[in-house]
């Protein structure tokens, strides 16, 4: 019988942590606490331009753009289906969940874009047009001065372009524009024309174009939004009821992946809860007495709760699905002190746990000590397991202790087979096994060799196939059918930005000779061409007559370009030219509706989108600060990094933990105690090997915790075997209810979640096998041969 008082403060102390722990729970701002963005799995100050980039859009407007398509059968009148359409922009205009709706069909906002390049032309296209005669005139060196060379080479390709077909379009254009800015313009940003800026479309399919108000990526962007669509597909079908809606963003995306997500973590702690005391109740005599098992599990859960979600501001929710292998780590402490029996007739539980606090500490400090190594990652999701697993660990340990103080028996006895062992093994039994031994090694040594690593950003997050599928058709609609290959240019200003735009374009032409680009960078000076353009105006004083002359000599009526030179001189005659921010951001700030995707300028940085005809090749040097869209998706060579340094944390913290065996244990001790965790991560990642597997950061971090674990059950065994007893029973049950709680793990839709559980349970597996044969294997002793 445990005496009162110990009972006493022992309920007093589990009764207020956790009060104090459901409370933080209940009060916990969950929508904002809790995180399934991809990209707060990332550093918020990664220097990668690709993470940049990618922090930039998703703050921008270009993830809050959801894209509709209302669809009407082919016999709907054309009167029905325009009423529908325009009840449902009313609808969506109306919400303020929208920040904007515009129709595709609509051309108000590429007219306006089309009317500022023309007006402004002179900034906007000539210095670049300019600057390209000016190499061309250096580069031949003719004796004919400056202004008629070019003013005769001006004229003679006004003389050329109207030979062409496409000259029809522009004849009311030429008299204010003989130098073909805008025709040439035109021609290098035809490549817009097929990606549903231009618009058009089907006349069965009405598409509408939308930015929402908040971020996709919060509950303000979604519930609201979708709430919002409802409403709005309600009063188009009000009006024409076969109406059907398909629809694509970014919010929808993240919703769904939330709800999977939230999802697998219900039921991936349930079912691994399960395992855990379904795997005790096979091998414990009383069913009823597992139970006790129980609260060990919750007071982990909950402390790791508390205490990573105090530590952050933000959480990513893979942190708690992960954090359901908690269960078969934290039972270890309960089973090493549940399944010991008394060393006589009434021991005191003081007395028992004076006898095994040793290795009981010596297990959870030392992985305790290598899992907080984690907290110095680059990724903050490592960094918040790390927490996680430390404090769960942690509150185990005193949960098991506190526990076990207030109940009357602290002793679970087991089931035979789970306790039998070969005392006296044979020699072919001791063979067998040596030969298993050495076939580990074996698999150890050569295994691991032909394994393969690689990194995907998109193995984080839940597969939601239907409607990846959906937003492919819908983008479909919108013009994004054909091959072609997005890059996006930044800088921390418009001019840098532009800078690198023209140091990417003379890339790409070299890489990708006779492929179109497009980019709204084409109607915006480079930098270089602007800062010239003062000097080179003064030398252009003869331009006018020298132009007039030639357009006569090629046959043109030259006073029909009157309004070209009274807009040429009052342009001259400007006293100062502006700064060059002003020129091109003027430009940007007018952009709206799709076109706002073109480019963009705020404090922090600025971007240009340039679409490519081509499949996508090869990436940019990174000094040209271009990334193609696959690139901003897969992200793949950032997580070999991140892998990298992991994997020298890693090596770090399990170095602390072998010292502190050492130092604990002795030399001697300690490298049986150490060869067991690390045999079973080389015998894992050789049997992984042959399988052909190919792994990733969250195998790296599973062989980690597995190392940890299995740490516990060298301890624990080389405990018993310093005092002549044999192998604790608690290492089978402990080891069975891991494997079982991260075997659950290893069957998540979650590929990353996947891999961590299918390498912590091979591991914890082979950790078993190699404590079972160890002993096996020893040479006999003279009193048992």
């Amino acid at each position: 019988m445990q005496p009162p008082h110990q009972k006493r403060w022992a309920r007093l102390l589990l009764a207020a942590g956790a009060l104090v722990g459901l409370a933080w729970i209940a009060l916990l701002d969950r929508p904002n606490k809790i995180s399934t963005d991809v990209l707060d799995l990332l550093p918020r100050d990664e220097r990668s331009p690709e993470i940049a980039m990618v922090r930039s859009l998703a703050g921008e407007q270009q993830a809050r753009v959801a894209l509709f398509a209302l669809k009407f059968p082919a016999a709907t009148p054309t009167p029905t289906r325009d009423a529908a359409s325009a009840a449902f922009v009313a609808a969506l205009s109306t919400s303020p969940a929208f920040a904007e709706v515009t129709r595709l069909d609509d051309t108000r906002s590429r007219d306006t874009l089309g009317r500022e390049v023309f007006e402004r032309r002179l900034d906007l296209l000539f210095p670049g047009w300019l600057a390209a005669r000016r190499a061309d005139y250096i580069r031949t060196a003719p004796s004919t001065p400056w202004p008629e060379w070019l003013a005769d080479r001006t004229a003679a390709e006004l003389h050329a372009f109207l030979a062409k077909p496409e000259a029809l379009a522009f004849q009311e254009l030429l008299p204010s524009d003989p130098l073909l800015l805008v025709p040439a313009l035109t021609e290098r940003v035809s490549g817009f024309a097929s990606t549903g800026l231009a618009g058009g479309g089907s006349k069965d399919v009405t598409l509408i174009w939308t930015r929402t108000a908040a971020s996709p990526l919060r509950e303000e962007g979604q519930t609201p939004v979708f709430a919002a669509v409802a409403t709005a597909t309600a009063a188009a079908q009000k009006i024409a009821p076969e109406a059907n809606l398909q629809w694509t963003a970014v919010s929808r995306l993240a919703a769904e992946s939330r709800r999977r997500i939230e999802a697998e973590m219900s039921g991936l702690n349930i079912l691994s809860l399960v395992a855990v005391l379904g795997v005790a109740a096979l091998c414990v005599r009383h069913l009823l007495k597992a139970l006790h098992l129980a609260p060990v599990i919750f007071g982990a859960m909950l402390g790791a709760w508390v205490v990573t979600t105090a530590v952050f501001d933000r959480v990513h929710v893979l942190v708690f699905v992960v954090g359901s292998l908690l269960g078969g780590v934290a039972i270890d402490y309960g089973f090493y002190l549940y399944l010991q029996p008394p060393r006589y007739p009434g021991e005191p539980y003081r007395a028992r746990v004076g006898r095994l606090l040793r290795p009981l500490l010596a297990s959870a400090l030392t992985t305790i000590l290598g899992f907080s190594l984690l907290l110095f990652s680059e990724l903050p999701l490592i960094r918040q397991l790390g927490v996680f697993v430390s404090a769960g660990l942690l509150s185990a340990l005193a949960a098991a202790l506190l526990w076990f103080a207030q109940i009357e028996e602290p002793t679970l006895a087991t089931r035979a087979f789970i306790r039998a062992r070969v005392t006296s093994p044979g020699p072919r039994l001791r063979t067998g096994a040596r030969a298993l031994l050495l076939m580990c090694v074996a698999i150890a040594c050569i295994g691991p060799w032909r394994l393969r690593w690689h990194d995907d950003i998109r193995q984080l997050d839940v597969p939601a196939v239907e409607l990846r599928a959906n937003d492919l058709a819908v983008r479909t609609l919108f013009g994004d059918e054909t091959e072609r290959t997005v890059y996006l240019t930044r800088g921390k200003t418009l001019a840098e930005a532009r800078t690198s735009l023209e140091r990417f374009i003379t890339w790409h032409a070299e890489k990708f000779p006779g492929t179109a680009l497009a980019t709204l960078g084409l109607a915006t000076p480079s930098p270089a061409a602007w800062a010239t353009l003062p000097a080179e105006v003064p030398q252009l004083a003869g331009f006018e007559p020298a132009l007039r002359a030639a357009l006569t000599r090629e046959g043109f009526d030259a006073d029909s370009f009157a309004p070209f030179f009274a807009t040429w001189n009052q342009w001259r005659a400007r006293p100062a030219f502006p700064a060059y921010d002003a020129v091109t951001g003027g430009l940007l700030r007018n952009l709206h509706g799709p076109l706002a995707l073109l480019a963009s300028e705020s404090p922090d940085s600025s971007w240009f989108a340039t679409l490519a005809e081509h499949a996508p090749g090869a990436e940019p040097p990174a000094e040209f600060s271009t990334v193609s869209s696959s690139q901003l998706e897969s992200l793949n060579g950032l997580f070999t990094r991140y892998r990298t340094s992991a994997l020298h944390l890693s090596a770090i913290g399990l170095s602390l933990v072998g010292l502190s065996v050492f130092f604990i244990y002795g030399l001697r001790r300690g490298l049986r105690i150490f060869a067991v965790p690390a045999g079973s991560c080389l015998l894992a990642f050789g049997l992984l090997g042959f399988a052909g597997a190919t792994l990733n950061l969250f195998h790296l971090l599973g062989a980690f915790l597995g190392v940890c674990l299995s740490h516990n059950y060298a301890i624990f065994s080389a405990e018993n075997a310093a005092q002549g007893e044999e192998p604790p029973p608690s290492i089978r049950l402990s080891a069975l209810c891991t494997a079982a709680s991260f075997g659950v793990l290893a069957l998540s839709h979650i590929p990353v979640v996947a891999a961590l559980g299918l390498t912590v349970t091979i591991i914890v597996l082979c950790a078993l096998a190699l404590v079972e044969l160890l002993p096996l294997a020893e040479r006999a002793s003279p009193e048992n041969p």
